[in-house]
């Protein structure tokens, strides 16, 4: 297939070939010490490099003449990454044979604008692929790439491409998590009484703390509909800002969290979910305060709704009925003998 680009290799001088771009890859050998390429295709010369030329015997090197509407790959990784990044996403503005990386600029929850990021895509040449939206991601994680694939780009692709992903917003952002204070109310005739011992408190209280999230107080209840809700009134007046309502989640009819936590006033309520473990996880808020009804697989899986649903929480998500409905897909654990999450495909 022809190429549809103009521009050419022609022979310079060296000293005229300073920011011009190479248009082969130049051998050095070092015998016992090297041997490969001192400079690769479409590096851009500088200044310094002259004296290296020298080195290896070249008093005229071959570089490309890129004509208008022509842009060289470092100079369109440069341009894409700058529409890609959202706010939280940070990149070396130094791109690597025409490939630029995106990194997380906070700990946080990383969202991807995937309609913009396959319209990206769709454009000729141009290339960028991420992480899973919603993966939680550690300040300076590689969250994003992105490069064109020939060495010399159309403008006018590139410019596309520069297009759908500002008028996204940026493609990638990552949202820092907040750590509000969190207060527990664990639900359970059998635990209130002492009948048996409490499981949920010390597996909620590691999820909160590798979420840096303090934690307030422990309250225990039985199923009593009004107690509960009066412990979730305690909470609120004890400052609360994140309540955690374990146990008493199903549609048993002794089960009555669920009607305590709309009791107390709950708004934006959605339960049930189609995530395996998890479906019986409520979301919801009392004011400005989040709360989430606990089901009890929590007690029995690594991981469940809990751990996808929780950083989306703290990154300042109103969970809707859709949101769990597009959780569908990726929602189900395998159960596997040693679990991996999150490098699995639970959740995503």
């Amino acid at each position: 297939m022809p190429s549809k680009f103009k521009s050419s290799a022609v022979a310079v001088p060296i000293e005229e070939a300073v920011g011009q771009v190479i248009a082969h890859d130049m051998t050095e050998i070092r015998p016992g010490q090297f041997k490969g390429p001192a400079f690769k295709k479409g590096y851009i010369i500088r200044e310094e490099d002259l004296p290296h030329l020298r080195r290896l015997g070249k008093e005229h090197v071959y570089v490309l003449r890129i004509e208008p509407g022509e842009i060289h790959e470092d100079d369109a990784a440069l341009r894409l990454a700058t529409a890609l990044a959202g706010a939280g996403v940070v990149f070396d503005p130094r791109p690597s044979e025409g490939k630029i990386s995106l990194r997380a600029a906070v700990r946080g929850l990383l969202n991807v604008n995937r309609e913009a990021l396959i319209a990206f895509n769709l454009v000729p040449d141009l290339t960028c692929s991420s992480r899973h939206s919603h993966s939680l991601v550690e300040k300076g994680d590689i969250v994003a790439a992105t490069r064109v694939i020939p060495l010399i780009a159309d403008e006018k692709e590139v410019n596309e491409g520069v297009r759908i992903a500002r008028e996204a917003g940026g493609v990638f952002s990552v949202k820092q998590l907040a750590h509000p204070r969190t207060w527990i109310v664990v639900t359970g005739n059998e635990v209130y009484n002492r009948l048996i011992e409490d499981k949920f408190a010390p597996i909620l209280r590691k999820k909160l703390q590798n979420l840096d999230c303090p934690l307030g107080h422990i309250f225990f209840a039985p199923d009593d509909r009004g107690i509960i809700a009066e412990r979730i009134r305690d909470a609120l007046a004890g400052g609360a800002e994140l309540i955690l309502v374990a146990g008493g989640m199903s549609v048993d009819p002794d089960d009555v969290s669920r009607s305590a936590i709309q009791d107390v006033g709950a708004e934006d309520v959605v339960y049930g979910t189609p995530v395996l473990p998890g479906a019986m996880l409520l979301c919801g808020r009392i004011g400005p305060v989040p709360v989430l009804g606990i089901p009890a697989c929590v007690l029995f899986y690594n991981a469940t709704v809990l751990d996808l649903i929780l950083p989306r929480v703290l990154a300042g998500e109103v969970i809707t009925r859709k949101d769990l409905a597009a959780m569908a897909h990726g929602g189900l654990c395998l159960n596997c003998e040693q679990c991996r999450y999150p490098v699995c495909p639970f959740g995503k």
